[in-house]
């Protein structure tokens, strides 16, 4: 059976939001990774960049099998998938931001 196109349409914008998602995520691996030497210890801004791109390939990786997971259930009529995943972009997102903090806090304070 066909589901409604508005659940459809709704499973391929969350599709497409995780592929934003882990753009985002690369971008700012990137731009951490480029940034100037004397912006942190070079050794933990390649470490905060690489869990940024981590993250990023974890979720467009994962975007398309989770979207296809859901559209069988919408087209079986069973109970969606959990979002098993959403802990670990949303800790990963957070430790990242808190040592980021960290960082900051503590090079304005040297």
């Amino acid at each position: 059976m066909e589901p409604d196109p508005r659940f459809t349409l709704a499973n391929e914008r969350t599709y497409l939001t995780w592929l934003s998602t882990a753009l985002a995520l690369s971008a700012g691996g990137v731009g951490l990774a480029a940034m100037p030497a004397d912006v942190f210890l070079p050794w933990v801004r390649t470490a905060l960049a690489l869990m940024l791109v981590a993250l990023s390939a974890l979720a467009a990786g994962l975007a398309y099998p989770r979207w296809r997971n859901i559209q069988r259930a919408l087209r079986a009529q069973t109970p969606l998938p959990p979002p098993a995943l959403a802990a670990v972009f949303g800790y990963g997102v957070a430790a990242v931001a808190v040592a980021a903090l960290c960082l900051i806090v503590f090079t304005a304070l040297t």
